[in-house]
């Protein structure tokens, strides 16, 4: 699966990631390739606890303009 990934930069530089279809899952590097490497291993993590709830696993979403 696919998950869109929003990517900041905070006050001191580090890259914050979220990622809007997995309520409450983030993470942060202090690079973007650590950041992609850690954001990764969070979507995991949730989907995992998911899993192991027995709750549904969100589908990736999509944004259309029109």
């Amino acid at each position: 699966m696919r998950y869109r990934v929003i990517i900041e930069r905070d006050e001191d530089g580090i890259y914050v990631g979220k990622v809007p279809d997995l309520p409450g899952c983030a993470s942060e590097g202090k690079t973007r390739k650590e950041l992609l490497k850690n954001i990764k291993e969070a979507i995991e993590a949730y989907i995992e606890a998911l899993e192991g709830n027995g709750s549904p696993i969100p589908i990736e979403t999509v944004q259309v303009s029109v």
